[in-house]
């Protein structure tokens, strides 16, 4: 029985296949904040990210052992989207006299395919075949394009109005909000619950873009003492562009001068969809137009 093997599957993914290219080629060293469970580090030991003959030494989780490999770069074909990496030294090749991963991504628009090829020769007969590299291989590719399809918005603005009564108006009264900042939000009905508890439901309507938009939330979370509130969206317009969308308001009280964060954490339907950054500016436009109207 012959001792060389190869395993080639494939995986589709939503993410940018561009984007997974580049991250393999010029960007590995990244690996470890996108799937942490199994990259723990990555560093350059010779040569330059992105160049044939450059070596990486990496550290992961593999059937539940840290393990260690040094690998070169042995090619780059950037017409087809693929970078060969040859293991020269780690604990595969406690079991393989030779190993090496290509990985190729083909683009189709919103769905790309990724291409895993595994090419080894065993050091004797016992040896079995890498089946759970295979896995953690595909683990590590639904990590890459989770993290490339989520994403997270992060701001703060400076209000002079209270911050206790900020607080308060979106836990209690998000219904007065329409006539604090009626460009932006013409209505806000209690569905289900009561005002400023966890679980209720509430129905906005709005404007963002320039068309009149819904959104039906569920107050997720109330931390009194950070006097922060989390709704997450359930139905409506945004639902549309992004599979899951959730929108965090928080304020840290400091005299005259409050501190107002919004966190908006969501995850794309596809990668084309782009980052909400125009609703981020739209929160912001309703926290100076409540500012304004309390300091009136």
């Amino acid at each position: 029985m012959s001792l060389t093997g190869k395993q080639v599957f494939q995986i589709e993914i939503k993410s940018s296949g561009d984007v997974f290219h580049e991250l393999f080629k010029n960007k590995p060293h990244e690996m470890s904040s996108i799937s942490p469970d199994i990259v723990h580090g990555c560093e350059l030991h010779h040569g330059d990210w992105g160049t044939v003959g450059s070596i990486i030494f990496w550290t992961y989780t593999h059937d539940g052992q840290k393990k260690v490999a040094k690998e070169i770069i042995e090619s780059i074909d950037k017409e087809k989207k693929s970078v060969t990496f040859k293991v020269i030294k780690g604990d595969l090749l406690k079991l393989y006299k030779s190993f090496t991963f290509i990985v190729q991504v083909e683009n189709h628009g919103q769905n790309n395919l990724v291409t895993w090829t595994l090419q080894y020769e065993k050091l004797n007969q016992s040896v079995p075949d890498p089946t759970t590299i295979v896995d953690l291989a595909t683990k590590l590719t639904k990590d890459i394009e989770t993290h490339h399809l989520n994403g997270k918005l992060v701001n703060q603005i400076e209000i002079k109005s209270d911050g206790d009564v900020f607080h308060e108006i979106f836990r209690h009264r998000p219904h007065h909000v329409s006539t604090m900042s009626p460009t932006h939000i013409q209505g806000c009905e209690l569905h289900d619950g009561n005002w400023g508890t966890v679980g209720s439901v509430i129905f906005w309507n709005y404007t963002h873009d320039g068309k009149k938009k819904v959104a039906k939330e569920v107050i997720q979370a109330i931390d009194e003492a950070k006097r922060s509130i989390t709704f997450k969206v359930i139905e409506g317009d945004l639902l549309e562009l992004y599979k899951t969308f959730i929108i965090t308001v928080h304020v840290d009280t400091h005299g005259k001068s409050n501190l107002v964060t919004w966190t908006l954490e969501y995850e794309k339907k596809n990668p084309n969809i782009p980052d909400p950054n125009t609703l981020m500016d739209f929160c912001l436009h309703v926290t100076k137009d409540i500012e304004t109207h309390h300091l009136k």
